[in-house]
């Protein structure tokens, strides 16, 4: 594309209808643009554009973010190399002399580049950026300072997140020695100006670029340090030092008192410097140790003002996690009076663990994400969260001093709750928030203690109120705190009790609140899993079952509510609750038509996997679990399900398409002989080789097909299918990433037919497996060849196994025996693939006139010692753990990814059941054969089995009463 007028007026246009209103404008002008995308040199005209004086902001704007888009996904793979050398030549001059917003956007754009190019691939960029920095400063042109501080902030990100390697620490010191010196200049130079402008009266509009720049230095500073301690800092530590403590202790009365965003402005910069002498305090606390005494009491202070308002939320959480590694390391001391303690408690834990305007907003507004940091963990940057990771800091040196101070706050919220209990609500709040954030987990499971309260006390006394409350929908925030505590400490709360406040929980599912019944949910989802000694279920369906129709019937009416359509924490409930109880018809016909209209719902517009997740795991248990129970529930089900899964498959919603067809083998596997014929005709669908062009369908396909071929094996006979079937796994097996897959085909067919049937093709399937055993052998491929013919020896007995294999090309079974199955056999995991293996490999030594044979006297001897390792040998110690490499050919394109439903397992079957004991097997074959030909066995064992083997096999003699003569 060259840049000429007809490309100017092409591309502003076609931006400019990007912005319209109306669908079809925009639409066009968005399909021109992808269309001239392809085109060489088109990111460099776009550019060209955004630094064209005259063409309107708006379309520049939108320009510059299509920009940054087109680099994103096309810098690497497909702008040619000298179009790519003029953007980098054209693209700081055009970003220093834009606005600020599209000065934002090729910030961005060149960040992009290079996280790919900087530094190797671009060396002038630094130097340029530098020179243009110092330019801008000489100038006091803060806006330039401030884009060229944000680009290189953005590019030296990367050394606070890659591991660390000699190619980054290469790339660190390049950035150090080219930058380094310059940042301290900006940063002093900076903070000069910002002295004189506060000496003149401190003018916001002259203070805001220098407050930002110096934020951006901390950012730079953070990064260049986060690796090692380099030269040039550690130099220079006091200069900077003394910087940071005076930001931390000067007002900036201007900006702080004229407007919020004047406060958040001056608390981005002191929660920057918060950032580095945290890190400082963590990785260099020798060298920093002088400066933390004046460190503590600047922070200290700034905390306890800043604690008081509701809104310096990033000062605030960083401010404290300083004090929090300070209070976890040597110099703990420092928090150790009584008083400091105190004031800890009652200025600095208490104001942010107390219930804020923004916590009730984000608990009515958006209870996903309130669950997602009050439930589930991630709020560790909330105050809440991080003013009680401060008290264990202090705890893990003081735990006396901090439990009976916190015990006493907790008791002093009550207390105040107590006095007037609609008012004062959040005091009781904050103690149960206080008593399940402070809890530590035992190692080893889920369960958690406290030393603040007792907890059947404190449950009955504090907890069971709320719970046993009738209004459901009053104070819904202690509600969803007294579940919470109820979910927490679970295991501790007898089952009497928790029995008698089941039906509570059951009530509070109807409760209007979407946190509320999300935990009401997930409290019974919790109770469900709890285990007594012995691993024992501590509730059962007989537990359950007096609730269980209100149960389900209150579940699904929560996912009516609002927000609440696709709520995982009462969609994994219904999963859990089914998984448990005892499903009589009454309650799988409500079950069956509620979730059958949720998934129909959900077909529209897949939005969220986890509940998806969850919804198609309902399905599968209830499924699994009624139709087992009451055969006569079957075509009810089919009756439902039906219509769903072939709306998955008729209107391609991909998403749904592996948990489709593990649901349809489910129902084939429910069914007896002869299979209807609608199941029939999914299943010539299934055949056809289009069906297995999308990777993440293959294991849900290949689990579908195996129940094909176990319910209907006399249908391959006809119409060619077996052939079909066949090609299918010669396609898997092809490649690393589907060769598994194409074993299970390929196993249950040798499981589900006569050997008349498969003799015809077994020399191409040998072949094929030959092929690929000598060109592109793995240990997995390995293992699932010997798995196979292991499979194939006992079905089809040992002769059609020699015979077969030696028809492909004479006497080629003995070195398939000696360099695949008896090196890989000692490979082999698995309970039902170590019997089938080790029962196999005993019948061939035993049976086989291959080994029977005097001059097969080595290969005999190497495979019992095989054999002996695989019995004899914990598995850590015969299998070391082999890294696939992948495929990433196979990755281009679509490829949904598999998730396996484990209510719809297929039933590992053993074909050995007769046979109880492998190392009794084998030691009564080798007692019979030795008693034929005594003196012979014993030899062999001697000269080809290891010494530990030796052993281990008299061993399984005599446990066995057995002898080898």
């Amino acid at each position: 594309m060259e840049w000429n007028q007809q490309t100017l007026e092409f591309l502003s246009n076609s931006f400019r209808d990007t912005l319209s209103p109306l669908p079809e404008p925009r639409r066009r002008a968005e399909s021109s643009l992808s269309v001239a995308s392809d085109s060489p040199n088109y990111g460099l005209a776009v550019l060209r554009l955004v630094a064209e004086p005259s063409v309107d902001d708006a379309i520049r704007q939108a320009a510059a973010v299509h920009f940054k888009n087109h680099l994103k996904s096309r810098w690497t793979n497909s702008i040619p190399d000298p179009e790519k050398e003029q953007i980098k030549s054209i693209i700081v001059p055009v970003m220093l002399s834009s606005t600020p917003r599209i000065q934002s956007q090729l910030s961005e754009a060149l960040s992009v580049i290079g996280k790919h190019d900087f530094p190797k691939a671009w060396p002038a960029l630094l130097p340029d950026l530098r020179l243009s920095l110092q330019n801008a400063c000489n100038t006091s042109d803060y806006v330039s300072v401030n884009g060229v501080l944000a680009t290189v902030n953005s590019l030296f990100k990367k050394f606070r997140y890659e591991y660390k390697t000699n190619d980054l620490l290469l790339d660190l010191k390049y950035c150090l020695d080219n930058f380094a010196e310059t940042l301290w200049q900006i940063f002093e130079r900076t903070s000069g100006l910002i002295n004189s402008v506060l000496a003149s009266g401190g003018q916001p509009s002259n203070l805001k670029p220098l407050i930002e720049s110096q934020r951006l230095c901390c950012r730079i500073f953070y990064s260049l340090n986060f690796q090692d301690l380099p030269e040039f800092f550690e130099d220079t530590m006091d200069k900077w030092m003394l910087e940071f403590k005076n930001y931390l202790t000067v007002k900036f009365p201007t900006l702080e008192d004229a407007s919020t965003e004047g406060v958040e402005l001056v608390d981005g910069l002191r929660a920057a410097v918060c950032d580095n002498i945290s890190h400082y305090m963590e990785k260099e606390e020798d060298l920093f140790k002088k400066y933390l005494s004046g460190f503590v009491d600047a922070v200290w202070n700034l905390l306890v003002v800043a604690s008081a308002s509701s809104s310096r939320d990033r000062l605030t959480v960083t401010a404290i996690k300083f004090l929090t590694t300070v209070s976890t390391s040597v110099h703990h001391a420092l928090f150790a009076r009584d008083d400091i303690l105190q004031q800890i408690c009652q200025s600095i834990v208490i104001p942010n663990v107390m219930l804020r305007d923004e916590d009730e907003e984000l608990f009515d507004m958006n209870y996903v994400e309130f669950i997602r940091r009050d439930m589930e963990g991630s709020d560790l940057d909330t105050r809440r969260r991080i003013a009680c990771e401060l008290l264990k800091g202090i705890a893990s040196q003081y735990k006396e001093k901090v439990s009976e101070m916190v015990s006493n706050q907790i008791q002093a919220c009550l207390t105040s709750f107590a006095q007037n209990p609609a008012t004062n609500w959040k005091h009781k709040d904050c103690a149960i928030y206080l008593v399940v954030s402070l809890a530590t987990k035992k190692a080893g499971g889920n369960s958690v203690s406290t030393d603040l309260v007792e907890v059947e006390n404190f449950f009955a006394s504090v907890i069971v109120p709320e719970l046993r409350s009738q209004d459901i929908n009053g104070f819904p925030m202690l509600k969803a705190g007294a579940l919470k505590y109820f979910t927490m400490f679970r295991n501790q709360i007898s089952k009497p009790t928790a029995m008698t406040l089941f039906p509570d929980v059951v009530r509070f599912l109807n409760s209007d609140s979407n946190v509320v019944h999300s935990y009401a949910a997930s409290c019974v989802e919790k109770l469900l899993l709890v285990k007594d000694d012995g691993a024992r279920a501590r509730y059962t369906s007989a537990d359950i079952g007096p609730y269980l129709l209100e149960l389900m019937r209150n579940l699904f009416n929560a996912l009516e509510k609002q927000e609440s359509e696709e709520n995982q924490y009462v969609m994994k409930c219904i999963m859990r609750v089914l998984g448990v109880a005892d499903i009589s018809i009454e309650v799988a016909s409500p079950c069956i038509n509620g979730l059958t209209l949720v998934l129909n719902r959900v077909c529209e517009n897949p939005k969220n996997p986890v509940f998806n997740h969850y919804l198609f795991e309902a399905v599968a248990v209830l499924v699994r679990r009624a139709c087992e129970k009451n055969s006569s529930l079957v075509p009810t089900f089919e009756g439902s399900l039906f219509p769903s899964l072939q709306m998955i498959l008729a209107r391609d919603v991909a998403e749904f398409f592996p948990y489709a067809f593990q649901l349809l083998s489910q129902l084939v596997e429910l069914n007896n002989p002869p299979i209807p014929p609608h199941y029939m005709q999914i299943f010539d669908i299934l055949l056809l080789p289009d069906s297995w062009n999308k990777p993440g369908n293959v294991p849900a396909l290949v689990r579908l097909l195996q129940s094909f071929l176990q319910k209907a094996p006399h249908e391959l006979n006809r119409e060619g299918r077996l052939n079909q079937v066949l090609q299918i796994f010669y396609k898997l097996v092809a490649t690393p990433r589907s060769d598994e897959q194409g074993f299970y085909v390929l196993n249950t067919i040798i499981e589900n037919l006569g050997y008349d049937v498969i003799a015809p093709y077994m020399s191409s399937i040998w072949t094929c497996l030959f092929s690929k055993l000598h060109n592109n052998k793995t240990a997995k491929f390995a293992k699932s060849s010997v798995i196979f013919m292991s499979l194939f020896l006992v079905k089809h007995g040992p002769q059609n196994l020699v015979a077969s294999v030696d028809a492909v090309q004479t006497s080629i079974f003995v070195m398939i025996i000696d360099r695949i199955w008896i090196p890989t056999l000692k490979l082999i995991t698995g309970s039902i693939e170590l019997k089938l293996t080790a029962v196999a490999s005993t019948r061939l030594i035993c049976e086989s006139p291959v080994f029977l044979d005097p001059s097969a006297g080595r290969l005999w001897g190497k495979m019992l010692d095989s054999i002996v390792t695989l019995l004899s040998r914990p598995e850590q110690d015969r299998v070391e753990e082999e890294l696939e490499v992948p495929d990433f050919g196979e990755t281009v394109g679509y490829n949904a990814t598999f998730v396996h439903l484990y209510n719809a397992g297929k039933k590992e079957e053993d074909l050995l059941k007769d046979i109880k004991d492998p190392k009794q097997f084998l030691v009564a074959m080798l007692a019979n054969i030795s008693a034929q030909a005594p003196g012979r066995y014993p030899q062999l064992i001697s000269e080809n089995l290891e010494q530990a083997n030796q052993a281990a096999l008299l061993q399984f003699c005599g446990s066995y009463n057995c002898s080898i003569v």
